[in-house]
């Protein structure tokens, strides 16, 4: 992969902007939207700002979160909702003031099921309804962390077809790139989980997909940087300029189909992703096979920069997540969404961020999204919507099983 080195004004690490902290623990897990990470910390991304970025691949999202909260990564590729979880208190570990940077990529995820299951007809969310409601089938469906993205669309999509992601069927956490493994085994019998763990289960005949995450909701918030907010308050220009970076380095994957490409290929290596190009490279492009024939390009694929829209921390995205572990019993009581969004998004260090790459940021904090089910989401009531929905589970509180 060839890079151009980013341009910026050289007194940016010259004087009081320099990083209090230069070398920096990153961590990331094996998926393909980590690719903003490792480019800027591999590509020459980061040392101009000043900045040298160890990156820490982690094996679980339990993991990577217990190490965000110890300090041991200074900062993380990680889920939207696994931050809030833990500032709210619901993370499995003691609360701990959070912080979102910005996020890092927007649509990409998916819902596959097993093999077993299209052999028996069912290849539609119509199919899946009928099996659940009239033949009283109980499935298990794998996500990848109880209060994760990959949870959140996997129950807004089922509620969406009339199906209880809590009562109607059985809900257990996979990480990611043991989901095939498991699906293979019989022990799940679908997941929702991030690129390419879900095109390599097509490409290896384990199923197909049956929704895309951007069929849920075009342009949803996914993952973000995250970190805990003492490293924003102890290290502010570190922090700042590791927005900066990554910032650059996003801009540069997008800019041109050869670097989604190469981008691929680095993602290849064993130190990464491990997993084939081919698995990887044409969901980063946008070109998706479903395993049941249909080929199509998805005009809402992955997107890690988009002008620096992908990358803004709306404080309405944050926001979503908590309506949603409202809405799933997850949370007893109704926080102060707006408050705890401003406490959590650093919009202003994002927005400095930006600026001095000469990105425009949109003026309001908050953005309107039309999901799957005819329902629109603008931040403007959050109690509202969290009670707006036909299946809930307000008054209950699940918990997820860990997979073997």
């Amino acid at each position: 992969m060839n890079t151009t080195s980013p341009a910026m004004p050289l007194a940016w690490v010259n004087g009081s902007d320099a990083p209090e902290k230069p070398s920096l623990n990153i961590g990331f897990m094996a998926l393909t939207d980590c690719a903003p990470i490792v480019v800027a910390a591999t590509q020459g991304f980061a040392q101009p700002y000043g900045l040298t970025l160890n990156l820490k691949r982690q094996s679980s999202w339990a993991g990577l979160r217990d190490k965000l909260v110890s300090g041991e990564l200074d900062a993380a590729h990680s889920l939207y909702g696994l931050i809030y979880a833990v500032h709210l208190g619901i993370g499995g570990v003691p609360p701990g003031a959070m912080a979102v940077l910005m996020g890092l990529n927007q649509n990409a995820q998916a819902i596959n099921l097993s093999s077993a299951l299209m052999h028996k007809g069912v290849t539609s969310p119509e199919a899946l309804s009928r099996l659940v409601h009239q033949h009283g089938a109980r499935l298990t469906f794998a996500q990848t962390f109880p209060t994760g993205t990959h949870a959140m669309w996997l129950y807004y999509w089922l509620a969406s077809q009339g199906i209880h992601p809590l009562h109607d069927v059985d809900s257990v956490v996979v990480p990611p790139a043991q989901m095939i493994t498991h699906l293979q085994a019989g022990r799940i019998d679908g997941f929702c989980v991030g690129e390419p763990w879900s095109a390599d289960a097509v490409a290896q005949g384990q199923g197909f997909t049956l929704a895309t995450s951007q069929s849920i909701w075009p342009d949803h918030p996914e993952k973000v940087l995250g970190c805990a907010r003492a490293f924003v308050e102890q290290y502010p220009n570190s922090a700042r300029a590791l927005v900066m970076a990554i910032l650059a380095a996003s801009r540069f994957i997008e800019q041109s189909q050869e670097n989604r490409r190469s981008t691929a290929q680095l993602l290849s290596d064993a130190a990464y992703l491990d997993t084939p190009v081919s698995s990887i490279e044409p969901r980063l492009l946008g070109d998706y096979q479903d395993g049941l024939g249909n080929r199509w390009h998805d005009p809402h694929a992955l997107r890690m920069f988009d002008e620096g829209r992908a990358n803004m921390p709306y404080l309405s995205d944050g926001m979503w997540f908590m309506t949603q572990f409202r809405r799933w019993g997850l949370l007893r009581d109704d926080p102060d969404y707006l408050e705890v969004a401003r406490q959590v998004q650093q919009l202003t260090l994002y927005r400095e961020a930006a600026g001095a790459l000469g990105l425009s940021c949109p003026q309001l904090p908050m953005r309107s999204s039309l999901l799957i089910d005819g329902i629109r989401w603008d931040g403007s009531d959050p109690h509202g919507y969290a009670r707006s929905f036909r299946l809930h589970a307000l008054g209950d509180y699940p918990t997820a099983r860990v997979g073997a």
